[in-house]
């Protein structure tokens, strides 16, 4: 056992110090390497919503399950839904990621205050409701809650607004 936790403990070290960031001196390019690593907000994010009694974060509970189930959707595939009224298209993304415009009809729950629940069900009158973000990542994690809420699939759109605005679908 303890041989075994000293090759694990050896392997870790070893795979942190290959993972470590290289110090600004070794840029040959001038460029700095960023400050913070990338999936960061990601991973704080997923913390945020594993805490069921609640957090800082203010994402209240956590209803992930065994029976949460995520739908992707392509922009092809949302733009054809929310040509109907049946849908209730929910944006995750902060305050400051709206002011530069949304897709056309959606409605502003940011990720922070998006709480499946009662409320929320109630606001949808019926539509089934799909969600979107930046890039599909927190509007996935959202998905997730709500699914698990629900018991049942929560669909959301991949590649986010960023897949949107390529896609040159209507924003407002």
């Amino acid at each position: 056992m303890n041989r075994f936790r000293f090759s694990l403990t050896t392997v870790l070290v070893f795979g942190l110090c290959a993972c470590a960031p290289s110090s600004a001196g070794d840029d040959k390019s001038g460029e700095s390497t960023p400050s913070v690593p990338p999936g960061f907000e990601l991973a704080a994010a997923k913390t945020a919503t594993a805490d069921r009694r609640g957090n800082d974060a203010g994402i209240p509970r956590d209803f992930t399950n065994d029976r949460s189930q995520v739908v992707d959707l392509s922009v092809e595939e949302l733009a054809a839904l929310s040509a109907s009224d049946d849908i209730w298209l929910i944006d995750v993304r902060t305050d400051e990621e709206v002011a530069n415009g949304m897709v056309a009809g959606a409605t502003h729950i940011p990720l922070a205050a998006f709480s499946p629940g009662p409320d929320l069900i109630d606001q949808a009158k019926g539509r089934e409701i799909v969600l979107y973000c930046r890039s599909g990542r927190r509007s996935a994690i959202a998905a997730k809650n709500l699914s698990g809420y629900l018991g049942e699939p929560v669909k959301h759109l991949t590649g986010g607004f960023n897949a949107w605005k390529e896609a040159d679908r209507d924003t407002q």
